[in-house]
């Protein structure tokens, strides 16, 4: 089993992969006790949407990770993939603004720099 760092590297490279937009990375672990973190992305259209959360799952898949549930699929502005101590949002630009998660998780939310992950 991996763990919630090492998901998060796998989903962020997988997201870069396909191009994703404005990549953000929440640790959630001491607001929440349901999960560690949050990252959030978005696709430029819904193709690029359900093609980004398919290759998150893929490249966890391919890493022997379980995904917990996918949902939203089907229509494409608003992706999550569930892997229980990490959630992936993947959002259409649109629907990203309205439900600003990013300020629902606190005004100034804890986000790893992504040269973070990288190692760099």
């Amino acid at each position: 089993m991996l763990t919630a760092e090492q998901k998060t590297k796998i989903i962020v490279d997988a997201l870069e992969d396909i191009k994703a937009v404005g990549i953000t990375v929440i640790q959630t672990g001491k607001r929440s006790p349901l999960f560690e973190c949050m990252i959030i992305a978005s696709g430029q259209s819904t193709r690029q949407t359900k093609a980004l959360a398919d290759h998150v799952v893929k490249k966890l898949q391919e890493a022997g990770e379980e995904i917990m549930s996918t949902e939203g699929e089907k229509g494409g502005e608003w992706v999550l993939v569930d892997l229980g101590d990490v959630l992936v949002h993947v959002m259409q630009p649109a629907v990203r603004a309205y439900y600003n998660l990013e300020e629902l998780w606190g005004a100034a939310p804890r986000t790893v720099e992504l040269a973070k992950l990288h190692g760099k």
